[in-house]
């Protein structure tokens, strides 16, 4: 290849190279007015950085919601998996970054896509009291009763990872009339209930039970 060619196409490289870097730097510090200039100039939505993440998974890790609508509405994929399979999905959810997770929603999120501890959204969300998102996820149609790979439910992580108090008793209740199994037990075979009265957590234990705890 001549030189003249070969100049241009190494220019070409650098600021292509540039230009991801730009829209990855503008997402985590929502630089909404750069993110935008980056996707009006047809800067890859897909870049990644060196944890496998998107502008769009660094914005919503960031909680940019600016940022994030922004990729979003240009097409980013909510579904995209970083170097720790977390999606802007299931990261919005666990976080309860609410209005990140309901655009999620809104454009394809993978109700049954798991993290790398084998759970759904609903389970680190149940477990750190995010009531709101916890409801909206019932209300998307993720199941309630999925058992991640320590042998946890929702249910199960809001009761053993919780504190007892009342938020959590808010989220143990939101998941038993959303439909979750109070006595699907865990792989030594107690159930929340019995974890519940273990744990000193009466209030919550008593709500379990009139769920039909055992």
């Amino acid at each position: 290849m001549t030189r003249h060619l070969v100049l241009p196409l190494l220019l070409a490289a650098c600021t292509a190279q540039a230009d991801e870097t730009a829209l990855l730097q503008a997402a985590a510090n929502g630089d909404a007015a750069t993110v935008q200039a980056e996707i009006a100039a047809g800067t890859p939505l897909d870049a990644r950085n060196d944890k496998g993440e998107t502008a769009l998974m660094i914005a919503t890790r960031a909680n940019q919601v600016e940022a994030a609508r922004m990729l979003i509405e240009a097409g980013a994929d909510v579904n995209a998996k970083d170097g720790i399979e977390d999606t802007p999905y299931l990261y919005a959810g666990a976080r309860g970054h609410q209005e990140i997770l309901l655009m999620t929603l809104a454009n394809g999120a993978d109700l049954a896509d798991l993290n790398r501890f084998g759970g759904t959204a609903l389970i680190p969300a149940a477990e750190r009291g995010h009531l709101e998102t916890v409801l909206t996820l019932l209300k998307a149609g993720v199941d309630p009763d999925h058992v991640n790979r320590l042998g946890w439910t929702a249910l199960m992580e809001a009761v053993v990872l919780g504190d007892g108090g009342a938020r959590q008793q808010q989220v143990v209740a939101a998941l038993l009339e959303g439909g979750a199994d109070p006595n699907i037990p865990d792989f030594d075979g107690v159930t929340p209930l019995q974890h519940a009265r273990r744990m000193g957590f009466d209030a919550m234990a008593a709500l379990i039970e009139q769920g039909g705890g055992r």
